[in-house]
């Protein structure tokens, strides 16, 4: 049976626009046929549509698209658009706005139907997902798609399961608009007996065609719907009562007292009480109001401080309260203690009152939010041609992207971002007279018009201001998902098809294999400088040897391994060759002599390119000297080689994917332990997995505020980047310490911190106690030990996006919060108006979180490592951040012989756990190799010094500080590592039959 596509039905509203309201049942649903309505708000199943018999065939989309075939779709004539357009602003209809929810689990709980209009788009359908209890509300959604037609896949509404809107293959469609089809609308990712099933749900869908970068939150239907309002915007009223008992900070007098109250999500500043003189028993009796939306996050701190007039104000005591325990309508009075004995209290009052009429776009991915941001251009001029001097001028609007601008009359326009939510003014004050200031109200200002004002100031000539306040960017620059782009899906798509014949070739399989028994094999590599980028090309022309290199889907590297993905893709058919070229290359620059890396044409060479950055944009730090150093190192002349260049080696899925990883972490306070962000570079985006937030890999770097792109700089050089995953200058003396001592004190310390944390929910209260004399000194030392002298800086793109208000249970989150500031939303990323860029080693060497994250499903992971501290210790500790993660990863538990005498290849696997990936690791040992030249051939006695490799983490020519190798050191490293992965061809062989095994069971289950 073809299924019945839809269209906008003919006859008579009751308004005469010509439009006919028919009734859809929902079986045993919320708005079944003959329900009592009176005194609700019209429900969602009166529709606009009747059966369209006949569809016209859709484009039937092929693999690379990356897109799921649609049956159907009928178009609807412009006549019958605009006529739902006009019954729409006429009141013939309610618009009802929808959201999902993050995550959906209440049995019982139907899909009900939603209709929006809008002036200029037709009828756009949602799904909505509603919890409703009582007999029947389980088949609601059934009976629903079955009024509508066949419907081939429907979810079990009953187990817990998510919506990933972005990967609905509607999401890249063409269609126009107005067009209504009958489709695939949404996948949906449930857990199914351990393991992650995805399911497409099948109805009506309204289109309209919609680019992939355009602004605008993902619907059910996978369209963009452009920033769709959410109502739940309140009015937050804190009155600052008293306090009671607090400690006197002065010799003599008790202490002059004051609160600060800091709501990040609402505003940009940092309101105050009045000061009460010489009190313990302070009385304010304040109110402090916020416009704040409970969709987001809204930490308020609220700070005790005594006023010193010569010193810094001492700190009394400190309060962290959830808004989000209020419910809309609730006054609450609440009693701060520092303990329950305590005599100090501060008692403050709260009151949360909706605000109807103040419904606000958002867009989410149920971990970041972004807001509307609106812009204000200003211009200055000389009033009716005046002569005179031409005075300095700032302009400051609080809490704007630009921050305070110096300006002078006639010296162009000048802008400033800031959410529109916010109220905001523009202060305009002469640098020679600060008491003369302009304060305009930015939310009096009507919007897209100009508006001119006089300066009257004392000075001559008096001074115009033009203003024009507009909508600032709709479009987001920062992708919110937590799924791969579409680009690398339809890249692994193409790729699947050149893992299959290789499969098929490597392991004699009779018949080909399906698209889903193709398992996702990935090369891990770690960090370790020259030695890890010679080890690699090693390995890589190893497996090329034995035809396996065709069988891997991507490539992660970290530190100095990165150093040699840099090198190959630069070709962009490198793993389609003989990879003798590349190595003997690699050979001449690992043995030049490198003092001419800091010759005087060098140095000019390095301060010119640091100053043309600088007066791009680009935060000038130590990093970006040492990338134009490390650049040298490798090579004879400047490469003008970008990481998005690296596209044309993924065009057609002939290489692997590259994935380059780095630690982001805190300028100071905090040790990378504490604190450090997994961030994963590839050819087509930039991102952090925890926070499922992407930019495409040309704008690193640029300037982002709020989701949008503020300021586009030129892409880097990959050699910047390059500085950037083996930055090890950027390290606190508490990471140097960790770096050259045995690591698992240090993961022990990390492992009981972890332990301390509520990993259940942010908290709703913290009271922190006043600083004493031994905390102070302890705050000394804790800074002098986590400061970074040379501390990394990039330009932040997740700067000013808010957090939802369940940010902390979404699984991706979840799966990643490893720091200490997890809990507290007003102090991560986001609020940085810099990233501070790593090298990985100092957590944990390796760069194998880019293949943990679910959405890639890797089956089997080659690692292979080139620490010289043990031959298990890196992998190990992975296996415990894993752990105490909750991330699928097989235990990593070699027998004490494999710890003394650790072969050249080493499985760990978990049939318990097929969600976790196989790990096949090849450490950096010389096991037979001393005794065989080749696999099988015994070495003779004149070829035994070719054998002895020296692999000691003392004394080795291969330590991370050494940047020339000898000749016959850098013969001896390639042979054996190329030796390593060739003599155990038996047990690849047998990694990949097992990966094969598993895809072709989880696809029979």
């Amino acid at each position: 049976m073809v299924p019945t596509s839809w269209r906008i039905g003919d006859g008579i509203c009751k308004d005469g626009t010509g439009l006919t309201r028919r009734k859809c049942s929902i079986k045993g649903g919320y708005d079944s046929p003959g329900a009592d309505r009176r005194g609700q708000k019209p429900l969602s199943l009166v529709g606009l549509y009747t059966r369209c018999p006949h569809p016209t065939p859709l484009h039937q989309p092929g693999p690379e698209d990356g897109r799921a075939p649609f049956p159907g779709r009928h178009p609807a004539s412009s006549s019958k658009v605009e006529a739902a357009r006009h019954a729409a602003l006429k009141g013939c209809f309610t618009e009802e706005a929808t959201a999902l929810p993050a995550h959906a689990g209440a049995r019982g709980a139907p899909l009900r139907l939603a209709k929006h209009f809008s002036e200029d788009r037709a009828v756009l359908s949602h799904w909505h997902q509603e919890a409703v209890e009582g007999p029947g509300a389980g088949d609601a959604a059934r009976g629903f798609a079955a009024a509508l037609g066949p419907a081939p896949c429907l979810p079990d509404l009953s187990s817990p399961f998510s919506c990933n809107p972005s990967q609905t293959p509607a999401a890249s469609c063409s269609a126009a608009d107005g067009e209504l089809f009958w489709g695939p609308l949404l996948e949906v990712s449930r857990l199914l007996d351990g393991r992650l099933v995805r399911e497409w749900v099948w109805g009506l869908g309204g289109a309209e065609a919609v680019g992939r970068n355009q602004g605008g939150a993902w619907d059910l239907l996978g369209h963009r719907w452009p920033w769709a309002k959410v109502p739940g915007t309140c009015l937050l009223t804190i009155h600052v009562l008293q306090a009671h008992g607090l400690p006197s900070k002065d010799l003599v007098t008790p202490s002059d007292c004051y609160v600060t109250l800091w709501l990040p999500s609402a505003s940009s500043q940092q309101l105050q009480t009045r000061v009460v003189k010489n009190s313990r028993n302070p009385i304010w009796n304040q109110s402090f109001h916020f416009r704040i939306h409970s969709q987001l996050k809204n930490i308020v701190q609220l700070k005790v401080f005594d006023q010193d007039l010569l010193t810094k104000d001492d700190p009394l005591f400190s309060v962290l309260f959830d808004v989000g325990t209020l419910r809309a309508g609730e006054s609450r009075r609440e009693s701060f203690s520092l303990n329950p004995q305590g005599k100090e209290q501060l008692e403050v009052e709260f009151r949360l009152q909706n605000l109807t009429d103040c419904a606000e776009r958002l867009v989410s991915n149920g971990i970041l939010v972004a807001r509307e941001l609106s812009c204000l251009h200003v211009r200055l001029e000389k009033a009716g041609g005046q002569q005179g001097s031409e005075g300095r001028v700032q302009l400051v609007v609080p809490g704007s992207y630009e921050g305070p601008q110096e300006a002078s009359v006639g010296a162009g326009s000048f802008r400033f971002h800031w959410p529109a939510c916010w109220e905001q003014e523009l202060s305009v004050q002469l640098q020679d007279a600060p008491q003369e200031q302009l304060k305009v109200p930015l939310r009096a200002l009507p919007s897209d018009q100009v508006v001119r004002l006089v300066f009257p100031t004392s000075q001559e000539p008096l001074m115009k201001v033009e203003l024009k306040k507009e909508e600032g960017p709709s479009e987001l620059a920062v992708r919110l998902d937590c799924g791969p782009c579409a680009e690398e899906r339809a890249f692994l798509s193409r790729r699947k098809q050149v893992v299959a014949k290789a499969l098929k070739q490597a392991l004699q399989l009779d018949g080909d294999l399906q698209e889903d028994e193709i398992p996702v094999v990935a090369v891990m590599a770690t960090g370790g400088g020259i030695r890890a980028m010679t080890s690699l090309y090693g390995q890589l022309a190893g497996l090329k040897e034995l035809g396996l290199l065709d069988c891997i889907s991507c490539i992660t590297g970290a530190s100095g391994s990165t150093w040699a993905l840099a090198n190959l893709y630069e070709d962009p058919e490198w793993s389609q060759k003989d990879l003798a070229g590349p190595i003997e290359s690699l050979k001449t620059q690992v043995t030049k002599s490198k003092l001419g890396v800091l010759a005087p044409s060098q140095l000019w060479r390095y301060r010119q390119e640091l100053a043309e950055r600088a007066c791009l944009g680009h935060p000038t730090c130590f990093t970006t000297l040492w990338a134009l150093i490390n650049e040298a190192l490798l090579h004879d002349e400047p490469h003008d080689h970008k990481l998005s260049d690296q596209r044309e080696a993924l065009s057609r899925g002939q290489n692997p994917l590259p994935i380059y990883c780095a630690l982001n972490t805190k300028e100071r306070n905090l040790t990378t332990f504490e604190f450090g962000e997994w961030c994963e570079f590839s050819p087509y985006e930039v991102g952090f997995p925890k926070y499922g937030a992407f930019i495409p890999s040309e704008l690193f770097g640029s300037e982002f505020f709020m989701g949008r792109l503020t300021k586009r700089l030129p892409e880097s050089r990959i050699c910047f980047l390059e500085g950037i995953w083996s930055n090890l200058y950027a390290a606190s003396l508490q990471d140097s310490l960790y770096w050259s001592s045995e690591p698992s004190q240090f993961w022990d310390r990390w492992a009981q911190a972890q332990a301390s944390l509520d990993k259940e929910q942010v908290p709703l209260l913290n009271i922190e106690e006043p600083p004493t004399v031994a905390s102070r000194i302890a705050e000394f030392f804790t800074d002098l030990l986590t400061w970074r002298p040379l501390a990394q800086a990039t330009h932040n793109f997740l700067r000013g996006l808010s957090f939802h208000k369940d940010y902390f249970q979404h699984p991706h989150f979840s799966a990643w919060k490893a720091t200490k500031l997890d809990g507290l939303p007003n102090q991560l990323t986001p609020a940085e108006p810099f990233l501070c860029l790593l090298d990985v080693g100092y957590l944990v060497n390796t760069s194998c979180p880019p293949l943990l994250r679910p959405t890639r499903d890797v089956d089997l992971i080659l690692s292979l490592d080139y620490n010289l501290q043990g031959a298990f210790q890196q992998l190990q500790l992975l296996d415990r951040f894993c752990q105490e993660q909750g991330i699928p990863f097989p235990s990593i538990s070699p027998s004490p012989e494999e710890q003394r005498q650790p072969r050249e290849c080493h499985l760990f696997s978990d049939p318990a756990r097929p969600d976790a990936p196989a790990v096949l690791h090849f450490p950096l040992v010389n096991a037979s190799f001393r005794e065989h030249s080749a696999p099988g051939v015994q070495r003779t006695a004149e070829a035994q010094e070719a054998g002895e490799v020296n692999l000691s983490s003392s004394d080795s020519p291969y330590h991370y500080l050494k940047v020339t190798y000898s000749r016959e050191d850098m013969d001896k490293l390639l042979r054996l590592t190329h030796y390593n992965i060739c003599n155990n061809q038996e047990q690849l062989l047998e990694a990949l039959r097992e990966a094969v095994r598993r895809r072709k069971q989880r696809r029979a289950e």
